[in-house]
């Protein structure tokens, strides 16, 4: 629908052949020549966090927002990265001697491939050591599979274990591995998850091939940022109002070595295996049985040599400021560091925003202000543990919490043609309402008929729940900001290899570069909405809707873990929210149409706005960790990733305690309650005008 033929929630009236106005003029400026053009440069050489390459790209970032007109500045933060250059190797030792091969190798249609900078596979914060050990296969490596084991009577003191990638974050299969005893662990990427079962391997296909691999993190400790300052930013040593670290011995971190390895290498080893068949649901893709225990007869040496350092991280944010609300923020980020060149993952997502700030600077140039601050914030050390981001909200969190109206990540954002979204409750319609808006790529209809095509078309769109994983937990884990991850992508099975650079995306992504340009219109219009509006356009209904679903989950849940539960008061207090959030609808919407609030009211009501979710935020943190704190969501504390939604109340039933789940009945009523109160202060408010 032309958005001149249908009101935008959130501006008077009077407003809205203005807003859009500046909507028409923005939509007609991303390009995929400006998309292109970040990306080549973004991505035309390897650039892990911590060093100089990466450091290019930063700067790289800097001049290109600089040119298009926002005010940058750079955010310093010396962290405890693991070094690159590191060395780690796997061979079998009985009953042959072969060494395993553990890197990408050279394709001649891939010209990246070859590049010199590009080294084995290797995971940061692995333990360092030499290890010759037996084997035992642990299927994904989850906290349920070790448990299985122990079922089994499976022993693993002294072992070294196995895991495929998949089913967690690859820090948790370290964690459990070592507290189970085992020496050391080998993590592989299976075909049946990325390989040869899925379709052809690259560089014929898009599927991992037999030789590639995945690199990441290990880090799991008890926070989001530097291992080393928990509460603190991790600022510069230099600087003379930095802290003292922690002893890096008393972080936690693993102490077993890891290696990933390619499937190809792997079937090396569990074609070896002759212990017991895996239960139901532990057999990958490779072409043969797999069983539990390799035997006395198979042993494998596991050596890492990797150095933890103290490194330079370097946070590159753009400004431009608000001309009336500027101390009212709306911040868009991504973070630029990568595995290798990271041409989908993170910079598709990086390209992205620079795209979006050549045409936002376009209008800038033209003589247009936004109303409030647009801030775009590219984050290094994402891919050690979301250290970037995680220091700059700690190291700003008061001015952030009273100012940030949404923050809108983009990691891994432009690979593809099919639209997805997660994000918190209070921006669902408003990203419904943009994806309308925008044309696809490909044909005259909007983004949101092929979203709606691509769900089987719901009442609905389906807008996941934000979990871990990227640079928007210090906003809404931590600090309880509203915030979203909006994408359009296609499979990557490639993540994290040597293979994600622009030969890949170019053959397999998106040959046009076309969804760079469309993504940067959805972002553009939610930002210039969220920034242009007389009221913020926050979706309250949507608490109320998704209070209830939840709540609906967690009584599945705990019936399942054989735990009785009763969610009655809680779901009480979701039919108040509902009915109130009704009403303010229902408010807002007439003073708008009739153009009766003045800026005094529209003022107050906006802060009031911007405070609603505040409440969810537990002062104490959670039962895992401190650091998260939101009430409404956080990350899977026992898996990483995954989204546990009212997450104080998931935790005692995942760990079948009755009186701790009581307990924190009473922590969600009070919070909620005081949602409630809020929004009803809303409307109080609204319609007192």
């Amino acid at each position: 629908m032309d958005p001149r033929n249908r009101p935008q929630k959130g501006f008077r009236a009077s407003r809205l052949a203005e807003q859009s106005a500046l909507e028409e003029r923005f939509q007609a400026l991303p390009s995929a020549e400006s998309f292109k053009r970040h990306l080549i440069a973004l991505t035309s050489e390897p650039h892990i966090a911590g060093t100089p390459a990466n450091d290019r790209v930063g700067e790289r970032i800097a001049a290109a927002m600089a040119a298009a007109g926002l005010a940058v500045e750079t955010y310093p933060y010396d962290v405890l990265l693991s070094d690159p250059e590191g060395e780690g190797s796997v061979a079998l030792v009985t009953p042959i001697r072969l060494p395993l091969n553990a890197q990408e190798y050279m394709l001649e249609d891939d010209p990246y491939s070859s590049h010199p900078a590009l080294g084995p596979g290797w995971v940061a914060y692995s333990g360092s050591g030499d290890v010759t050990a037996e084997l035992v296969y642990a299927n994904y490596g989850r906290r349920e599979d070790f448990e299985r084991l122990v079922e089994l009577g499976i022993d693993l003191s002294g072992k070294i274990v196995i895991a495929r990638y998949g089913g967690n974050f690859r820090g948790y299969k370290a964690k459990y591995a070592e507290a189970a005893g085992a020496v050391g662990l080998i993590i592989y990427s299976d075909p049946k998850d990325c390989g040869y079962t899925q379709g052809p391997t690259y560089p014929e296909g898009t599927n991992m091939p037999e030789h590639g691999l995945q690199r990441g993190s290990l880090l799991t400790v008890s926070h989001t940022g530097d291992p080393l300052t928990p509460t603190q930013p991790a600022l510069p040593l230099d600087d003379p109002a930095h802290v003292e670290r922690m002893a890096i011995e008393d972080v936690g971190l693993p102490e077993i070595p890891v290696m990933p390895l390619p499937y190809g290498s792997a079937s090396q080893i569990l074609s070896r295996f002759q212990g017991d068949p895996v239960p139901d649901g532990w057999q990958g893709g490779l072409p043969f049985s797999y069983r539990l225990q390799g035997g006395e007869q198979l042993t494998v040496r596991l050596r890492v040599q990797q150095e933890r350092q103290m490194r330079r991280i370097t946070n590159v944010v753009g400004t431009i400021e608000g001309s009336e609300l500027s101390d009212e923020w709306i911040i868009l980020g991504c973070h630029y560091d990568a595995w290798g060149f990271g041409t989908a993952d993170p910079n598709s997502g990086t390209a992205m925003l620079l795209c979006l700030c050549d045409a936002l600077g376009q209008i800038l140039a033209e003589g247009w202000r936004p109303r409030r601050t647009i801030k775009v914030a590219h984050w290094d050390g994402e891919e050690y543990g979301i250290i970037g981001s995680a220091e700059w909200t700690a190291q700003f969190a008061q001015e952030l919490s009273p100012r940030v109206v949404a923050y809108i990540n983009a990691d891994m954002a432009a690979t593809g043609d099919r639209f997805g979204a997660s994000a918190s409750p209070s921006l669902k319609q408003a990203i419904i309402d943009a994806t309308q808006d925008v044309q696809r790529a490909d044909d005259a209809s909007s983004l949101f008929d092929g979203w709606m095509e691509d769900a089987g078309q719901p009442e609905r769109p389906p807008i996941g729940n934000l979990g871990g994983g990227s640079d928007h937990v210090g906003f809404s884990s931590h600090l309880g900001i509203p915030a979203t991850q909006l994408g359009l992508s296609s499979p990557c099975p490639i993540y994290h290899s040597n293979f994600d650079n622009l030969y890949w995306y170019e053959r397999f992504a998106d040959a046009s570069y076309a969804c760079g340009p469309t993504l940067a219109r959805v972002d553009g219009l939610l930002t210039l909405r969220l920034a242009q509006a007389d009221l913020l356009p926050y979706d309250l209904p949507s608490y109320a809707v998704d209070l209830r679903t939840h709540l609906e989950t967690l009584s599945e849940r705990a019936q399942a873990r054989d735990l009785e539960a009763s969610f009655d008061g809680l779901t009480v207090l979701a039919e108040r929210i509902e009915a109130a959030a009704a009403r303010w609808v229902a408010a807002r919407d007439a003073a708008l149409e009739g153009d009766t609030l003045t800026s005094d009211a529209a003022t107050s009501l906006n802060q009031a706005l911007i405070a609603l979710e505040r409440p969810l935020v537990h002062a104490e943190g959670l039962q895992e960790s401190a650091w998260a704190r939101s009430l409404w969501a956080c990350e899977d504390p026992f898996s990483g990733y995954a989204a546990w939604m009212l997450p104080g109340l998931r935790y005692e039933i995942e760990t079948r305690s009755p009186d701790g789940l009581e307990r924190w009945k009473g922590v969600y009523a009070r919070a909620l309650t005081t949602l409630a109160e809020r929004i009803e202060g809303l409307v109080e408010e609204i319609e007192a005008q």
